[in-house]
């Protein structure tokens, strides 16, 4: 029974040459490359901390492994397809439960070994001057004794960057795939702080708005909580992985350079999510403070339309008043001036003053009465 060939990243051996039949007939695989080209945003075989060669595919690139022993492969891969991951998992021998929670995003940040394979999980962030808003990103890490793999989802962080500082800087470089990762650690920390400085331009520009009763004002306090909060599930689970690696330096011998660029790099994240922490009591503090001057407002609101209807029924009441009081003599009037015969006191002599008469009683007794009411 002929013998399975091994998948551990520890020993690679060098291909079988192919026959020339086979050669010829290489127009199979060409369709599978052409999708890879599309997912591998860059890779490269480095040596001795210096690159040696920069593969265009995947395929390429186990070949170059395999041909170098001593070498180490940092692929880079933008939303990968499902054939990609299964091909980098057969090749490095990495866990299934690993590359499925690689194939889709929305992942929390963790820290998983898996035999001599780490697989991390980060959460990065941007933030948008246009928008005023962050930007989440999502960045799969594996990392084994010869290669590491970066799953991106998302535009941050920019990983050409990290791979640039740590080509020019090859003492670092050559300490191996851990540097590496200690590395995209670094860039997605330091990629907090302009999300932290502009999220503290926007609680200022808040708290001028509250105090200035600007209606829109409860709405941006609550999209910024809300991004607050993915903020603080992408720093806080950052602070437990690092200390996790910081316990194993005894143990898997970590380079003593490395020991301090990530004790460097757990300060930073730890101080980032203390002030997320704050952040978010801050705008948990300003929600209230709002809500407090909108109700201020209202009841303002309200008192004043009380006064004023109070003021109109008062007007009301002295117009009514002085209606009925007018009312009076001219319905005394309107009676008498009845074109009818037999009508009471119409020959008496004394009629015309005893109708003025009523007429001015009838007034001041209305006046009295409406004056005690406080109508008039």
């Amino acid at each position: 029974m002929p013998e399975r060939p091994r998948k551990s990243v520890w020993r690679r051996t060098p291909p079988a040459p192919e026959p020339a039949s086979a050669r010829k007939s290489a127009a199979g695989p060409e369709p599978a490359e052409t999708g890879e080209v599309a997912s591998v945003v860059q890779a490269a075989l480095y040596r001795d901390g210096v690159r040696v060669f920069a593969p265009a595919t995947l395929s390429e690139t186990y070949r170059a492994l395999r041909e170098q022993p001593a070498g180490m492969a940092w692929i880079g891969l933008a939303r990968p397809t499902e054939s990609e991951l299964h091909s980098l998992a057969a090749e490095f021998d990495l866990h299934p439960l690993a590359v499925e929670d690689a194939k889709e995003a929305h992942q929390r940040p963790k820290l998983e070994r898996y035999g001599d394979t780490l697989f991390v999980v980060l959460r990065a962030a941007r933030y948008l001057d246009a928008q005023e808003e962050i930007d989440f990103g999502e960045l799969h890490v594996f990392v084994g004794p010869d290669f590491v793999i970066t799953v991106r989802h998302g535009a941050a962080p920019d990983l050409s960057a990290v791979r640039r500082r740590m080509e020019e800087t090859p003492e670092l470089l050559k300490l191996g795939p851990e540097a590496v990762l200690y590395a995209i650690l670094d860039a997605v920390v330091d990629g907090y702080l302009p999300v932290v400085t502009g999220v503290q331009n926007d609680i200022d520009e808040i708290e001028t708005e509250v105090f200035r009763g600007d209606p829109e004002v409860s709405r941006r306090i609550y999209e910024l909580s809300r991004e607050m909060v993915e903020f603080q599930r992408a720093t806080r689970p950052l602070v437990g992985m690092l200390h996790g690696l910081m316990a194993g330096f005894s143990k898997y011998g970590t380079d003593d350079e490395l020991q301090r660029y990530l004790r460097d790099v757990a300060d930073h994240v730890t101080h980032t999510s203390e002030r997320v922490d704050g952040y978010r009591q801050a705008l948990t503090e300003i929600l209230t403070v709002n809500a407090t001057l909108v109700t201020q407002q209202q009841n303002a609101e309200m008192r004043a339309l009380a006064e004023a209807g109070f003021e109109q029924n008062e007007e009301i009441k002295k117009i009514s008043s002085w209606a009925a009081i007018l009312f009076a003599p001219t319905l005394v009037g309107t009676i008498y001036g009845m074109n009818f015969e037999n009508m009471p006191e119409l020959g008496w002599s004394f009629g015309y003053p005893f109708a003025i008469g009523l007429m001015g009683v009838v007034c001041v007794s209305l006046y009295v009465i409406f004056k005690r009411r406080d109508w008039l």
